[in-house]
């Protein structure tokens, strides 16, 4: 693995995953009452054995719940690792 990047940039992160085959996703049963979507993932199916764990959201309800959150991405720019962490 190369060494991982940290951002935020949307035009970054939704294009790093499409091409790497990620779509933007929540895990499914983590959803909460009115304060947010639920656990964000950027989620691989191709090469995943748990489909059936995640629901696919669209980029504008990904980043959304990605701002509200104050999250940041940590992705290997040339692999599919990746993590959401905290912007702090």
């Amino acid at each position: 693995m190369s060494e991982a990047k940290k951002t935020t940039n949307h035009k970054e992160i939704q294009e790093w995953a499409e091409q790497h085959g990620g779509v933007p996703s929540i895990i499914k049963g983590t959803e909460s009452d009115g304060s947010g979507e639920g656990v964000l993932r950027i989620h691989f199916p191709e090469k995943s054995d748990s489909n059936g764990s995640f629901e696919e959201v669209s980029w504008d309800e990904f980043f959304e719940e990605f701002d509200h959150s104050k999250l940041a991405l940590l992705h290997d720019p040339n692999g599919n690792f990746n993590k959401l962490v905290s912007r702090d």
